[in-house]
């Protein structure tokens, strides 16, 4: 069984990637990597045969800010098998060479699982952790301030990412560097999501549904408390979910996270702080 990473530049194993992806989860990488957002942060481990990428985990390394200090933590993600190759140990063999490339190298490792696999990831030493959601009632008044700004173009994406970087608007556990996370969601399922205040400076990425809005995160160098940002939503916004734990949580709604077919499971002390001080993973730092 040969399994072979870090292989992005090389055009034959990255179509068979995308294909096995496109046919598992509707997902093309193509359009990231030509944009330049696969950086190598993002390392797929497979098992090829005959050239074929037929079984994979993708290791996604990922800085979460916490309270001031900047843990590493591996992300796994993109775990699938061809069909033809199931029930055949891939995917503990590509774990088990993950789990020795990396060992000693970070603070604690964990993936997303959905529910026909609940039984399968704590046989490599993980458990579920909950997370915790965040929900607040606005009383805005006047006008909505911002506008939205479309993930169309090479400058759009260009002007969102050194506002990221510029940012000084930070949640309680924050993902910090690796702009390809963020990028990815942006110019692929978000690209109508993202919003401007010109004369702060501000970007939201969030999903509105009425007077509801699912706010994903903030990027700003100017507002540094949340009230600032939500205020500015006017009075169109009644009702706002947070992506990312906010660092001041007096009058919050808080509640376990709960979504279908979607559990956190955790490998590692340093992230036990997630169930224990009520954080979520940011949104945005889903591979």
């Amino acid at each position: 069984m040969e399994i072979i990473n870090d292989y992005r530049d090389d055009a034959v194993l990255r179509r068979s990637f995308n294909e096995l992806a496109g046919k598992t989860f509707g997902l093309d990488f193509e359009d990231w990597y030509q944009n330049g957002f696969w950086k190598n942060a993002y390392n797929p481990y497979s098992v090829v045969e005959n050239g074929q990428v037929v079984a994979n985990i993708s290791v996604n390394v990922t800085d979460l800010l916490f309270d001031g200090s900047i843990k590493r933590f591996l992300q796994l993600g993109t775990v699938m098998t061809e069909e033809t190759h199931r029930h055949q140990g891939c995917i503990r063999a590509i774990m088990e060479r993950i789990d020795a490339d990396y060992h000693g190298k970070t603070d604690g490792v964990y993936l997303f699982a959905n529910d026909s696999v609940l039984d399968f990831y704590p046989r490599f030493g993980f458990q579920k952790s909950r997370e915790y959601q965040y929900s607040l009632s606005l009383h805005g008044a006047g006008p909505c301030r911002y506008v939205p700004a479309a993930m169309d173009c090479a400058a759009a994406w260009a002007r969102l990412e050194q506002a990221a970087e510029r940012s000084i608007f930070r949640g309680r556990l924050d993902l910090t560097g690796n702009r390809g996370l963020l990028l990815f969601h942006v110019t692929k399922f978000m690209r109508d999501n993202v919003y401007y205040h010109a004369p702060s400076s501000t970007y939201v990425v969030a999903d509105r549904q009425g007077t509801e809005l699912f706010m994903h995160n903030v990027f700003s160098d100017t507002l540094t408390e949340l009230t600032d940002v939500l205020d500015l939503f006017g009075e169109e916004i009644r009702q706002v979910t947070l992506g990312f734990t906010p660092v001041q949580n007096a009058g919050y709604q808080v509640a376990g996270l709960q979504e279908d077919d979607c559990t956190l499971f955790i490998r590692g002390t340093d992230l036990e702080i997630i169930e224990r001080e009520k954080l979520r993973i940011p949104s945005l730092a889903h591979a």
